[in-house]
């Protein structure tokens, strides 16, 4: 599992490339997204969370995970595991 080489501060980039957020800390099996990537109006000041499963691979300073940035965006979850509307 790569959970125990995903460290804070570490990018989390899609497939492609593209930068999805940073990560703030491993919490149960998802990694916590910091609070400055998680957008704007409701969502401003809050982590969102992406499941550990999606990380395909850690290179260096760098999470990637198996999506492409567009679509992993979409599996993030609120801290309950809700989804992100």
């Amino acid at each position: 599992m790569t959970s125990h080489k995903t460290a804070g501060g570490m990018e989390v980039i899609g497939a492609d490339g593209v930068h999805v957020g940073t990560v703030a800390g491993v919490e149960g099996g998802r990694i916590r997204l910091a609070k400055r990537d998680s957008g704007e109006g409701s969502h401003k000041g809050h982590s969102h969370f992406i499941d550990i499963g999606l990380v395909a691979d850690v290179e260096g300073q760098a999470v990637r995970l198996s999506p492409n940035a567009a679509v992993a965006v979409t599996f993030e979850e609120e801290q309950s595991g809700r989804e992100v509307p």
